[in-house]
């Protein structure tokens, strides 16, 4: 046998066993390499389905105004997030910073009170803004309390102002240093300012422009930026809204941004509380390629009906859909690797809405949007967060 090889190796046995041998290395080695990259592609497909890419948090809204309500929001914040937004959305005590004075016992307080709770190992957000409420103007001025009218001269500045300018910048910096955050939201939803009050857009890019720039100077490391409602960007979720000129508006924002941070309640739109088209957060997540972030979001649980220029509008959202959306959103941020999702409140507020007197006002639809219900029981929402809450963090 042996000297049968050597025959015809000296005639063409050579190439034609060389050929056989290469083959079967070949196919040996093919088979390998796919079994190799199944292996691979399966322990990618694992490891997504036991990763997450983002901080899962939420805002600490009590769901009514007591000691009790607050010590049981942080208590559950510190079981159920990694990330903590304090949003501070009610006011800047434009005097005081300007003149480097102390602020209020009402603004300190507050501030110690929320640093003191939040958990050590959770990573901070921080929300401010230098536009009102209602996004059209200048923000009202927080001292003792909170959204008071703005006194004079404030009352006749502007947003490119040097003293409103160099005002805000101090809030900023004293807000950072006191709470060293990891993500800092220089400006809530500014986009709004420019769909209610175009003429003030201009002033405000400048502003926005000056504020970004001295804080990146200050805080190199720090992650400085601005959110955007989403609604605006998407067409037909709000009516008469050119959404093409509104991404406009938003890039102009996104050249002094870290992030693209979005602010988006789906339930709050001309939907009405029906399907969202299954393309949403694709068109809506790449607006920009820049690390997306959930600056703030929410679905409500229940039915509500909103007052509106057109009359009383219902808006029929339930538990099913507001899991659904949860769900969907989470596994829209994976595909994207978000940074952090923030879901505004863990639990319905409906005695703070009766405490603050708010029964007419439209932010009834922030109301249902817990993932747990008033009386304190979990959601079906709640189950699909901890699903993914417990996934490994893996940025």
């Amino acid at each position: 046998m042996f000297h049968w090889l050597i025959s015809v190796n000296l005639c063409t046995g050579k190439f034609y066993l060389t050929m056989e041998k290469r083959r079967t290395i070949s196919a040996t080695a093919v088979t390998i390499f796919v079994l190799i990259a199944a292996m691979l592609l399966a322990c990618d497909k694992e490891e997504h389905e036991h990763t997450r890419s983002y901080y899962m948090g939420f805002t600490p809204l009590p769901y009514e105004s007591s000691a009790d309500a607050a010590n049981y929001t942080y208590h559950a914040l510190r079981e159920n997030a990694d990330i903590i937004n304090h949003q501070f959305d009610n006011g800047v005590p434009w005097t005081e910073a300007l003149a480097g004075e102390e602020f209020s016992n009402e603004i300190t307080n507050d501030w110690t009170f929320r640093k003191n709770q939040t958990n050590a190992s959770q990573k901070i957000y921080i929300s401010v803004s230098p536009i009102n409420f209602s996004r059209t103007g200048l923000a009202s001025y927080r001292n003792a309390q909170s959204n008071l009218p703005l006194p004079a001269p404030w009352d006749s500045y502007h947003f490119n102002s040097d003293e409103v300018k160099t005002a805000y910048l101090n809030y900023c910096t004293r807000i950072i240093d006191f709470f060293h955050p990891d993500y800092f939201n220089m400006a809530i939803e500014a986009n709004l300012l420019y769909v209610n009050k175009p003429a003030v857009w201009s002033e405000y890019v400048e502003f926005h422009q000056y504020i970004y720039s001295a804080l990146k100077q200050k805080y190199p490391q720090l992650a400085v930026f601005c959110s955007v409602s989403g609604a605006h960007l998407l067409k037909g979720l709000i009516s008469n809204n050119d959404h093409v000129q509104q991404r406009l508006a938003v890039l102009q924002l996104l050249e002094y941004s870290d992030l693209y941070s979005v602010s988006f309640y789906p339930c709050l739109t001309s939907l009405l509380g029906n399907p969202y088209p299954v393309n949403t957060f694709d068109d809506l997540f790449n607006i920009s390629d820049k690390p997306l972030a959930i600056a703030e979001t929410g679905y409500a649980a229940q039915p509500f009906a909103i007052n509106t220029t057109a009359g009383l509008v219902t808006i029929e959202a339930n538990a099913d859909k507001q899991e659904k959306y949860i769900r969907d959103l989470l596994n829209a941020c994976l595909k994207r690797k978000a940074v952090f999702v923030i879901n505004f409140a863990v639990r319905d507020y409906d005695k703070l809405w009766e405490q603050t007197d708010s029964s007419t006002a439209a932010n009834i639809g922030w109301r249902d949007a817990g993932i747990v219900d008033e009386k304190g029981t979990p959601r079906k929402a709640f189950v699909t967060w901890k699903e993914f809450l417990i996934r490994k963090y893996t940025p």
